[in-house]
């Protein structure tokens, strides 16, 4: 086996540019050059008051109408938002509004309180038997 490691061939320089050069222009084909710079909506802003003497500091309505919006976009709820859910998670209440209306007068969905004679009697006897009674004092 060390002989083996003993033939090996040397390095050939030509080779070795060659794969340099190939290398070279596949990032160069794959790589794109970023220019459209914008803030990150997720973090907070804090704005230093400016120099009172500065004319470029005390200038009125220099607010921007697209920071506004993405400021404003990225503090929305992710329903709002988005069409459908982002991640598994979401889709757990992603359909907050009803299936059917609902109706009062429905009785098939609404099953209220009735009270009747007998209803008023045991609601009277579970309220002295929860009172704690009174032991006469000694």
């Amino acid at each position: 086996m060390a002989a083996k490691q003993a033939e090996k061939e040397p390095v050939n320089p030509v080779h070795q540019n060659s794969i340099l050069c190939e290398t070279i222009a596949k990032e160069n084909r794959c790589q794109k050059l970023y220019t459209n710079y914008g803030i990150n909506p997720f973090r907070k802003i804090h704005v230093i008051a400016g120099k009172p003497n500065s004319m470029h500091d005390t200038a009125e309505g220099e607010e921007d109408d697209h920071f506004r919006q993405v400021i404003k976009r990225a503090n929305q709820e992710p329903v709002k938002k988005y069409a459908f859910p982002q991640t598994e998670s979401q889709e757990y209440g992603w359909i907050s509004r009803p299936l059917i209306e609902h109706e009062k007068s429905d009785r098939r969905l609404n099953f209220h309180r009735h009270c009747s004679s007998i209803t008023k009697y045991m609601d009277k006897a579970w309220s002295l038997k929860a009172e704690p009674e009174k032991q006469p004092a000694k």
